[in-house]
């Protein structure tokens, strides 16, 4: 069981484990704070946008006092909305981490290439860290990071926002209560959604391993880390994977298409369309993500949007890009005591980020279909189903509702563990969130190398080995 401080008490004692319709529900009041911390933002995309806007909702617990970002556009719109003093605003995050500290904490929402050399920048200045996942693109680098943090006795929490999805938090009660006894096996499904793989690995900033990193860490280390999350104390022994890049490339690109989506004369046959996913929404009066990335300048009409399309690189055929990453990967793990967990991640699916679980139990089956808050448990003696609703605090800010509004969770815990000085108040410790790490870094090898990867035990900070380095 997780320490009831993290998200207050009720997250885990409000559920009525025996009785359909039992509900968990956060109670933000259970979790104090202190004192007020200030904050600095480096990377103001986005995330960083959206995690600093908790200042916004919630003055008397955070003021934002600090940006860095080279995009003039994006990194005044941010100083404009907390009042940042000119002094306090930097193009770049080397000048702002070479002043003296004059904040408590700083939010790292840089290009996951750029997550390292900042973390332990800051680190060594002794400011406590909220870092985007991935932690960090190479396996030294995440442990460059986390021993950076502990000789600066600083906190680190990464974005593992799924951590605090209210579904995510209902499973590990349900799990930790034995209602379906020993786990045996976790059946795990993150599909992607084909427009935003389009949007996001295709055309976008996570396209090209060389640029970012590899698809399993960009999008799926959540998926990873849960999996751990949920098998609880039972380490993991070894992993395969395997996958690659299907369709998105230029020998599937159809006879007669142009380079670009609005010249091309047989793009109403095509799913993939900038068209349809930018344009389309844009006429509906739907400028938020995706097609807020696309204006980087920040316009919000029809007529910038169409002018980016026709230049940059979100308007360019879908089979016509750079792009180099998996579009599907599947990963099998064994864990301590002979439980296993098949996970895979997949591009080409209607849904978007609506992961669907299956555990199996000894005494039971879990299992969690994909967008939905019900979580149905079949237990094996009583050959009867139960459903178990969690529930969501109302009111939460729309900047920070995502992932059923585990955004603010994330958030709100970073800012009460700096205000008290309390790291459990985190739901993932420095040490766990590498550990997670390290298994995709192991998942990724095993699929380039085609080999079972055997997770090294004689230390859990050790980066995995090919299974037949034990027998040389």
């Amino acid at each position: 069981m997780l320490p009831e401080g993290i998200l207050g008490a009720e997250v885990f004692k409000a559920g009525r484990l025996g009785n359909s319709g039992s509900c968990c529900r956060y109670s933000e009041g259970s979790v104090g704070m202190s004192r007020q911390i200030t904050a600095l933002v480096i990377g103001a995309g986005n995330r960083g946008q959206n995690y600093s806007s908790y200042a916004l909702y919630y003055p008397d617990r955070m003021k934002v006092i600090g940006v860095a970002d080279p995009r003039e556009i994006v990194r005044k719109k941010l100083q404009d909305a907390h009042k940042i003093p000119a002094e306090n605003v930097f193009d770049d995050w080397i000048a702002t981490a070479e002043r003296e500290k004059f904040a408590d904490a700083v939010i790292i929402t840089t290009p996951d290439k750029l997550h390292k050399a900042p973390a332990v920048a800051f680190a060594q200045k002794g400011y406590h860290i909220l870092l985007e996942k991935p932690m960090a693109v190479t396996a030294e680098d995440c442990k460059e990071i986390v021993r950076a943090c502990e000789r600066n006795h600083v906190i680190l929490a990464v974005c593992h926002v799924l951590r605090y999805h209210p579904v995510t938090l209902k499973i590990k009660e349900l799990l930790d209560a034995g209602l379906i006894g020993d786990i045996c096996h976790i059946q795990h499904l993150g599909p992607i959604g084909f427009w935003h793989f389009a949007h996001s690995f295709v055309r976008g900033n996570w396209r090209k391993e060389s640029e970012s990193s590899f698809s399993l860490l960009a999008k799926s280390c959540h998926d990873i880390d849960l999996i751990n999350f949920w098998m609880g104390n039972k380490r993991c022994l070894q992993v395969s994977s395997f996958g690659r890049l299907l369709h998105f490339t230029k020998e599937n690109k159809p006879k007669g298409a142009s380079t670009r989506c609005l010249d091309c004369l047989v793009e109403s046959n095509c799913a993939y369309s900038a068209r349809k996913i930018y344009l389309e929404r844009a006429e509906k009066g739907a400028f938020n993500w995706p097609v807020s990335v696309v204006c980087s300048n920040g316009g919000s009409d029809i007529e910038t949007l169409t002018e980016a399309l026709r230049l940059g690189p979100y308007g360019r055929c879908i089979y016509d890009c750079d792009n180099d990453v998996v579009s599907h990967q599947v990963v099998n793990m064994e864990f301590e005591g002979g439980a296993t967990a098949a996970f895979t991640m997949v591009a080409f699916t209607e849904k978007l980020g609506e992961r669907t679980t299956t555990i199996y139990g000894t005494k039971g089956e879990l299992s969690c279909k994909g967008g939905g808050e019900e979580v149905e448990i079949f237990d094996f003696l009583q050959k009867k189903r139960t459903s178990f609703f969690p529930r969501l605090m109302p009111d939460i800010p729309a900047s920070l509702d995502s992932h059923c509004g585990a955004d603010y969770y994330l958030i709100h815990s970073f800012v009460s563990a700096v205000s008290e000085n309390d790291p459990s108040r985190i739901t993932t410790s420095a040490e766990e969130t590498l550990r997670s790490h390290l298994l995709v870094f192991a998942a990724e090898k095993a699929r380039r190398e085609n080999q079972v990867v055997v997770i090294e035990t004689g230390s859990e900070n050790s980066y995995p080995r090919p299974a037949d380095a034990h027998d040389k």
